[in-house]
């Protein structure tokens, strides 16, 4: 496995957003499928979804239910034929590099406990690049030595 991704990586690759062809010409050029976790999952697509709460609320903030749709369908089709496959995690294991990363981390750089664990599973999976378009998970994937991508 070379590279596991955060929820930014996904939603660029899911949603039109401004990375989104960094993130797709990424995915295209992997020579392997994309790993994610169950954690992941369940954050982009909470994201996903609370973007569509917002929108009923607000029209000038998420988006509506049929891009969500659109998201999750996406998502799914590629879980089907294989491009993205679930990684098997031991999650005790992330737990406690998690409690390690934000022991060293998290007072200095304001780390969020989603993002800890994410770069938590990639750590423990052995992948040598994290796939992100966020800036503080990028200086914590750094800070441990692995490199950023795309």
């Amino acid at each position: 496995m070379i590279a596991f991704p955060d929820t930014s990586f996904l939603c660029a690759l899911y949603r039109q957003q401004d990375n989104s062809p960094a993130a797709a010409a990424y995915f295209r050029a992997m020579p392997e499928a994309l790993h994610v976790s169950g954690l992941l999952l369940f954050e982009f697509r909470q994201s996903l979804r609370f973007q569509v709460w917002l929108h009923a609320r607000d029209k000038s903030k998420g988006y509506p239910q049929a891009n969500c749709i659109r998201a999750l369908a996406d998502l799914q089709t590629d879980l089907d034929n294989g491009t993205v496959v679930m990684a098997a995690v031991d999650w005790p294991d992330v737990h406690r590099l998690a409690e390690t990363l934000s022991h060293r981390h998290t007072i200095a750089g304001g780390h969020r406990s989603l993002d800890v664990l994410h770069v938590a599973t990639a750590l423990h999976l052995g992948v040598r690049e994290f796939l992100t378009f966020d800036t503080n998970q990028t200086k914590l994937a750094l800070a441990e030595k692995m490199r950023v991508k795309p």
